[in-house]
């Protein structure tokens, strides 16, 4: 089982972020958890700041991966683009969402990029990459 989990702009920043909102780990310390949870998965992470190369990474998924998780981070709201590349592949996929996008400030209410996923999880900080990966596992089966 290979799974792809992407990370937006901005994710390089947990750790120095808000930590009621995001938590206190940062990138490492979210991937060093999956690793430990799932040690039979083969995971690839991904994280950039730019849109084009996030959208180059969800096109190529389907040939490599059986699952993508991911944090569009503020593109979730704004980014008709990387909606469009989410529909364009049939890997199961699920966003997530660190903090609690409800409790969040209107703009953020509206979720673009989760359209074209299976589903989202929002709210429970790093432990929601561990949500998505099981879900992806039971979807798998």
């Amino acid at each position: 089982m290979k799974i792809l989990i992407i990370n937006g702009p901005n994710l390089n920043m947990l750790g120095k972020r808000e930590p009621s909102d995001y938590g206190e780990l940062n990138l490492k310390g979210i991937e060093k958890i999956l690793q430990e949870e799932f040690p039979s998965v083969e995971f690839e992470f991904f994280q950039s700041n730019k849109e084009g190369e996030l959208i180059d990474k969800i096109q190529q998924a389907a040939e490599i991966f059986d699952g993508l998780v991911i944090n569009p981070g503020g593109y979730a709201h704004t980014s008709v683009a990387i909606k469009d590349a989410l529909e364009l592949i049939s890997i199961p996929k699920i966003e997530v969402h660190l903090s609690h996008l409800a409790k969040r400030e209107d703009y953020r209410q509206k979720l673009l990029t989760a359209q074209s996923c299976d589903g989202y999880i929002s709210g429970f900080k790093e432990q929601s990459y561990l949500a998505a990966v099981y879900l992806i596992l039971l979807r798998n089966k």
